[in-house]
C-alpha cells in the first residue's frame, strides 16, 4: 500500500492543473445531461421496477434534430450525489415536438460473470473476471476499456453469442429471470460493417426485413421507413451504399448507421453494438451517439463497447463499465466515474477528455512510452505527466472500487432487479425458408446486374476469349488432318474460359462475408444461402455460356446441327457451374482475395496440365503424381464430352478404299471412351461435381465461417507464434 500511495501522490502532484472533485463536473457546453425527473419517475435503489407496466405503450417526446435529449432518469450513485449536478438542467422541449412510440425494453443484469477462453490470453484464460452490472430500458450502458480488456467478450456473453470454445460462469438475467434472449428480442451489430455496395440504403434494409420478418411484403415497408427515420438516414435512403467495386459510397458514419438500422427492422427491446464509433471522426461520432441517444429515449436498452470518445460523446452515456485485463474497475453513473478516479488519487486534469484520462491510467501500453521517455526530454521539460505505473493505477482503482459505496449500490440494485421475475421476452416469427431463398435469389440477381466490374467484365472477357481463339482456329474444315487442331482449339477455349472465373473472386468473398453476418443474426442459413446463390447464378452463367459458345462455335466451324450446338452450350454451362463451386470452396477456406486468386490459378494450371499430359496422346508424358488429378479435373470431362459430341457418328476417308470412324480418328489424338453415350455420362459427372462442390461449401460454411476461422488466419497465427 505504501507503493500505491507513493505512486498516487506522484501522479497527483504531476497533474498540477487538476481541480477539486466538485469542480470536475464539466460544464453544459461539453455535456448533454438528462433533466432530473423528466418524463417518468426514476428507478430508485429501494424499489424494484414495476414489471406490470412494461408492456404498456408510453408516449415520450423527442426533440427532432436537437442535441439535448430527455430520457428516463436513473438513480444517482452515492459518489455522484456529492456533485452539484442539479445546476445543469437541460433546455425545455419546444412546442410541436415529435411524438415517438415507447418500446418495452428489457432490464439486463449480470452477476459474477466470468468468461474463459483457452489460449485467448498469454498468462490467463480468464478474459472476463467476476463482472457485475446492469442495463435498464431507456438508457445507454457503455463498456469501456483499452484493447484486449474483454469488452467485446463481455458484450457477446451478455448477448449469448460466444463461441463453443468459451466457457461462461456466473448469471445473466433478463427482466429478473435466468433466460437467454430470444430471436427478434435483441439485435447485435458487429464491429465491422458488412454491407452490399450495389444496393441503396432503402433496398438493403428492405431485403433485410424480408429475410427477418414473416408476413406480406407491403407490411415491411413501414418497418423499413421507421428504421431509416430512427437512424436519421432519410437524406441517404435512395443513395447507393457504395464501396466494393464503386469509386465512392456513403461516408463511414452513415455506413455505420445503416448497419445498426438493419437490426432495427426487428424492433428489438435490447440492442448490442460492438464499437459503434469504429473508424469514425469526431463529428460522425457525435452524430452517431446523438442518434443512439434518441433511439434509447424510446425505451430501447442499449449496450455497446467503446474504446475512446470525445468529451461531448462521453457526456451522453448513462452508465459506464470500465474494464482492464478483464477486471471491472468501475461500474456506475458516468459522472461518478470521475469522482471514483479522484477518490483513488487520479483526478482528471482540466482540458482533458475523461475517456482519455481513464485509458491513460489503465492502459498498460503506456508503460512502453514511459520507458522511452525516462531519458528523453522535449522543449517543455521532462514528461512528468506520464511517469505513473499503470499496473499500480489498475490495482488502486480496483481496490478502491471494491470498497466503495458505488459497488455496494450496484449489488443492491442487482438484488432488487432479480428478486422477482418480470415479463419474459418472446421469440418473434421468422420468414419461411422458401421466402428467404426467393429473397436471396432476387437480391443476388440485382447485385449481378449492377456490379459490372466483377460480373459484366467477366462476360466481356469470355466474349473476347471466344473471339480470339475462334479467329486463330477459324476455317479448319472437316478433314482428317484437322482433328488435332480442333482438339487444341476446344482445349484452349475450355481451359482459359475456366481460368477467367478469378475475376469474380472479390464478389464471391463479399457474398461469403454477407452470409456470415446474416447467419450470425439468424437471418439466413447455409442451405438457404447456397440455394439462392445457385439459382441466381443460373441466368448469368447461361448468358456467358450461350454468348461465348456461339461465337466460338461458328468461328471454328464445328458441326452444323442444332442438337450438337445445344450440347456444346450445355456442356460449357455445366463446366462454368462446376468452376463456380470450386471458386466458392477456395474462397470459403482462405477468405482472402490474394491467396484465393493465387490458389485458383495454381489449381487451374494443374488441371490443365493433367488433362493435357494424360489425355492428349501427342503430348509429352507428365509426372506420375499428376495422373490422378486428370480424373478429378472438370476440364477432362468437359473436353471429352465436347470432342465426342463433335466426332460422334462421323467418318473420314483414308485413301480411296478405306474409311475410319470419327472415334478412331479422335482416339489417335485424344484419349476418349468408345461408348456412344459417353458424352452424356461426362455431362452427368459434371453435374455431380457441381453438386459435390456445393455440399463441400455447406460443410465449410459451418466449420470456417460460423467458427470465424480460415486457413489463411490459421497460418498467419502460427507464423506470429513462431516469431
Amino acid at each position: 500500500m505504501e507503493e500505491i500511495q507513493s505512486h498516487s501522490e506522484n501522479y497527483r502532484s504531476s497533474s498540477s492543473s487538476a481541480s477539486s472533485p466538485a469542480s470536475r463536473v464539466p460544464s453544459s457546453n461539453f455535456f448533454y445531461l438528462r433533466k432530473q425527473g423528466a418524463l417518468r419517475q426514476p428507478i430508485s435503489f429501494e424499489d424494484s421496477p414495476d414489471w406490470e407496466d412494461n408492456n404498456t405503450d408510453v408516449e415520450v417526446r423527442v426533440e427532432e434534430g436537437g442535441d439535448s435529449i430527455n430520457t428516463a432518469t436513473t438513480p444517482i450513485s452515492p459518489s455522484l450525489s456529492k456533485l452539484n449536478s442539479g445546476s445543469l438542467p437541460s433546455p425545455p422541449l419546444p412546442e410541436g415536438a415529435v411524438v415517438a412510440r415507447k418500446i418495452a425494453g428489457a432490464a439486463i443484469v449480470w452477476r459474477d460473470l466470468t468468461v474463459t477462453i483457452k489460449g485467448k490470453r498469454k498468462y490467463s484464460d480468464r478474459v472476463v473476471k467476476s463482472s457485475n452490472g446492469y442495463a435498464l430500458p431507456g438508457t445507454m450502458t457503455v463498456i469501456m476499456g483499452p484493447g484486449k480488456s474483454g469488452k467485446s467478450t463481455l458484450l457477446r456473453a451478455l448477448a449469448g453469442r460466444l463461441d463453443d470454445s468459451a466457457k461462461t460462469y456466473g448469471e445473466v438475467f433478463v427482466n429478473g429471470a435466468k433466460s437467454s434472449l430470444q430471436y427478434g428480442s435483441y439485435g447485435y451489430v458487429e464491429r465491422k460493417n458488412t454491407l452490399i455496395g450495389s444496393l441503396t440504403v432503402r433496398e438493403f434494409l428492405y431485403y433485410s426485413a424480408l429475410l427477418q420478418l414473416p408476413g406480406f411484403f407491403y407490411q415491411k415497408k413501414s418497418v423499413v421507413e421507421d428504421a431509416i427515420q430512427a437512424m436519421s438516414l432519410g437524406d441517404y435512403a435512395n443513395k447507393l451504399i457504395g464501396g466494393h467495386c464503386y469509386m465512392k459510397g456513403l461516408p463511414s458514419g452513415e455506413r455505420r448507421r445503416v448497419s445498426i438500422a438493419r437490426e432495427l427492422v426487428m424492433r428489438p427491446q435490447v440492442l448490442f453494438i460492438d464499437e459503434p464509433l469504429y473508424h469514425l471522426d469526431s463529428v460522425s461520432a457525435l452524430l452517431m451517439m446523438v442518434t443512439l441517444k434518441k433511439l434509447a429515449s424510446t425505451g430501447c436498452t442499449l449496450i455497446f463497447t467503446i474504446y475512446q470518445s470525445s468529451t461531448e460523446v462521453f457526456g451522453l452515456y448513462d452508465r459506464i463499465c470500465l474494464l482492464s485485463n478483464g477486471n471491472t474497475l468501475f461500474f456506475g453513473e458516468t459522472l461518478a466515474c470521475l469522482q471514483h478516479f479522484s477518490n483513488a488519487g487520479f483526478p482528471c486534469p482540466i482540458m482533458q477528455s475523461p475517456s482519455d484520462h481513464f485509458l491513460r491510467a489503465i492502459n498498460t501500453d503506456f508503460d512502453r512510452i514511459i520507458t522511452m521517455c525516462k531519458t528523453w526530454q522535449d522543449d517543455n521539460g521532462d514528461f512528468s505527466n506520464v511517469n505513473m505505473d499503470t499496473a499500480v493505477a489498475i490495482r488502486t482503482l480496483e481496490e478502491t472500487y471494491r470498497s466503495s459505496a458505488d459497488a455496494a449500490a450496484v449489488e443492491t440494485m442487482i438484488h432488487r432487479l432479480t428478486e422477482r421475475e418480470g415479463p419474459s421476452l418472446k421469440s418473434k416469427g421468422k420468414a419461411s425458408s422458401a421466402t428467404r431463398i426467393a429473397v436471396l435469389t432476387w437480391r443476388s440477381l440485382l447485385i449481378m446486374s449492377r456490379e459490372w466490374k466483377y460480373y459484366w467484365l467477366r462476360l466481356i472477357l469470355c466474349m473476347l476469349l471466344a473471339l480470339c481463339v475462334g479467329t486463330a482456329f477459324s476455317g479448319l474444315g472437316h478433314s482428317l488432318s484437322s482433328v488435332g487442331t480442333r482438339v487444341a482449339a476446344i482445349f484452349a477455349f475450355i481451359s482459359f474460359a475456366s481460368l477467367l472465373s478469378i475475376v469474380g473472386v472479390p464478389a464471391q468473398l463479399k457474398e461469403v462475408k454477407v452470409y456470415a453476418c446474416e447467419d450470425s443474426n439468424q437471418h439466413s442459413g447455409g442451405i438457404v444461402f447456397l440455394t439462392g446463390q445457385l439459382l441466381a447464378s443460373f441466368p448469368f452463367l447461361f448468358l456467358i455460356s450461350i454468348s461465348s459458345s456461339l461465337v466460338f462455335y461458328f468461328l471454328v466451324g464445328l458441326r452444323n446441327d442444332f442438337s450438337f450446338m445445344m450440347y456444346f452450350v450445355l456442356n460449357f454451362f455445366m463446366c462454368l457451374l462446376v468452376n463456380e463451386g470450386l471458386v466458392l470452396v477456395v474462397a470459403t477456406v482462405l477468405q482472402d482475395v490474394f491467396w484465393t486468386i493465387s490458389t485458383l490459378v495454381f489449381i487451374h494450371v494443374m488441371m490443365m496440365l493433367s488433362a493435357g499430359y494424360f489425355r492428349i496422346r501427342s503430348a509429352l508424358p507428365g509426372p506420375v503424381w499428376m495422373y490422378p488429378v486428370s480424373y478429378i479435373a472438370f476440364h477432362t470431362y468437359s473436353i471429352q464430352g465436347l470432342l465426342e459430341n463433335e466426332y460422334d457418328g462421323t467418318s473420314f476417308a483414308v485413301g480411296q478404299v478405306r474409311t475410319i470412324t470419327g472415334y478412331q480418328a479422335l482416339h489417335n489424338v485424344y484419349d476418349i471412351s468408345p461408348d456412344n453415350n459417353s458424352k452424356w455420362r461426362n455431362l452427368l459427372i459434371l453435374s455431380l461435381m457441381a453438386l459435390a462442390y456445393r455440399v463441400l461449401v455447406f460443410l465449410l460454411l459451418h466449420f470456417c465461417v460460423k467458427k470465424n476461422s480460415s486457413l489463411f488466419r490459421f497460418v498467419c497465427c502460427k507464423l506470429k507464434m513462431n516469431e
